[in-house]
């Protein structure tokens, strides 16, 4: 398949004659195929054809956009299937968990397809005599949009939806890991009748794409979904054109089970969230407080459910966790794991790569209980299927432990009192709090963290607004 597409520029799929990337599957270990990757000059006529589009897909109007998108999810909603099994192919996590990635992929265009016909300004009396101030909205200009492997299909659909709407050309550059799957978007995106080169996908090096993307003037906005690590890279990077930056960045979540917690609801909600995708979610828990009065059945509990739990290729119907995206993110799973260990910390289950596959990257799911502040499995985003519990007796304690983290995307809290729920969203520092839920990605819904985490948000009305620029005119007659 990747042979079939390859590049896409200025609306036509070609094949690059001087280079390529191997993808291999996280589960067999084997070449899954060779994808085509840009040259520089590949990017930059990557750039021109979206320099080309702007100004048509700002004369189509929020309307003819908006139907354009609404043409692309109905293209993705029949693709539904290839598309669930191409996720699970190159990441390796569970079918059912890629079949509910790719109907928020597809929700992503629903929205925004609404949201195009919603562009609204506002006038304002003027000071001056038979004057009128106007303000506006209009499209920012060409973006550059660069995703990570872990959610293929909802991260380039979160920056695409949105950009389109809001009248923006775009250059996706997703993961060589997983570019199959960003391929399936960009066919379905053909049917929406948009300009060619409305959306450009390039995939390759940094030399060969980031920096041509970066350099570039006229790309007046990039996002990233990243590590925090390549976003502080970004941000200076943009400096030099002075673009537009928005970013969704690494997290290290706390979640807080409250003495008056309903400790069954708790673990039905927290079993699902921290082993989804083999832990490789920014927004899944990392750190657990646990008040000490449900400490150690929670601990129990946990362990013994995470202990059950079916590992395998992603493809079988019965697999609830799959494998780590490489043998390098296992490596680093594993090092701080046997870190934690050694400073003291209780294996409580799991704790190495799961010895009955001959291939993959499978790490058993692992729960550490008596662990420190300290220690680097809480104090850093393990992004693996590591839970680190810790104990603690008061409020005010906890919400103050909670807060310890340059990070801050998303933050839980279970408790069966209102009050102390909103206490606990009042003092959480984070961009998202869930009060006994982790359901916090939702295409209505502003999604995004602080401090470390990033800036900007992605998702709700005001997703749109980071590919808006405001003008404001003074008219006088």
């Amino acid at each position: 398949m990747y042979r079939e597409f390859g590049l896409f520029i200025a609306g036509k799929w070609e094949s690059s004659t001087e280079t390529s990337a191997t993808v291999v599957s996280p589960v067999t270990e084997k070449v899954l195929g060779d994808v085509a990757t840009a040259t520089i000059s590949d990017t930059k006529r990557a750039i021109d054809a979206a320099e080309l589009a702007l100004t048509k897909l700002r004369e189509m109007g929020g309307y003819a956009r908006a139907d354009a998108l609404h043409k692309i999810a109905d293209e993705m909603a029949k693709c539904a299937n290839k598309a669930a099994r191409m996720i699970s192919t190159e990441t390796g996590k569970p079918l059912v968990q890629a079949e509910r990635e790719w109907a928020l992929s597809i929700d992503q265009f629903r929205w925004y397809a609404e949201e195009a016909r919603r562009i609204y300004g506002r006038v304002i009396e003027s000071r001056v005599p038979k004057g009128r101030l106007e303000v506006t909205k209009e499209a920012i200009g060409i973006v550059g949009a660069f995703t990570a492997w872990n959610f293929p299909a909802a991260l380039p659909s979160r920056k695409i939806a949105p950009a389109i709407a809001a009248g923006c050309s775009v250059i996706l550059r997703p993961s060589s890991q997983t570019p199959g799957v960003a391929m399936i978007i960009v066919n379905c995106i053909r049917t929406g009748a948009l300009p060619d080169g409305a959306v450009n996908l390039v995939i390759g090096s940094t030399t060969n794409t980031y920096n041509p993307i970066m350099s570039d003037p006229r790309v007046r906005k990039v996002s990233l979904t990243g590590s925090t690590r390549v976003g502080q890279q970004m941000i200076r990077d943009a400096a030099d054109t002075v673009k537009k930056v928005s970013m969704e960045l690494g997290g290290n979540a706390p979640c807080i089970i409250y003495d008056d917690a309903n400790l069954e609801a708790a673990l039905d909600a927290c079993i699902p969230s921290k082993f989804g995708n083999a832990g490789q979610v920014c927004v899944t828990p990392d750190r657990f407080f646990v008040h000490n009065s449900l400490h150690d059945e929670f601990v129990s509990e946990f362990a013994k459910r995470a202990a059950t739990l079916i590992l395998g290729d992603g493809l079988n119907n019965n697999t609830e966790m799959g494998p780590l995206i490489s043998s390098g993110r296992m490596g680093e799973v594993d090092a701080i794991v046997q870190e934690a260990i050694s400073a003291g910390a209780k294996l409580e289950v799991g704790g190495k790569p799961a010895a009955q596959f001959k291939t993959g990257h499978f790490y058993e799911p692992t729960v550490l209980s008596r662990v420190t502040d300290d220690m680097r499995v809480f104090n850093q985003e393990n992004f693996g299927p590591v839970a680190a519990i810790s104990s603690f007796s008061e409020e005010d304690e906890v919400l103050v432990r909670a807060n310890n983290s340059f990070m801050g995307l998303s933050a839980y809290a279970f408790t069966r009192s209102p009050e102390r729920a909103r206490r606990t969203i009042a003092t959480l520092k984070s961009g998202m709090v869930g009060i006994n839920s982790f359901a916090l990605a939702a295409s209505e819904a502003p999604f995004g963290g602080t401090n470390y985490s990033g800036l900007g948000r992605e998702g709700g009305t005001e997703g749109i607004e980071d590919y808006l620029d405001t003008k404001l005119s003074q008219i006088v007659f």
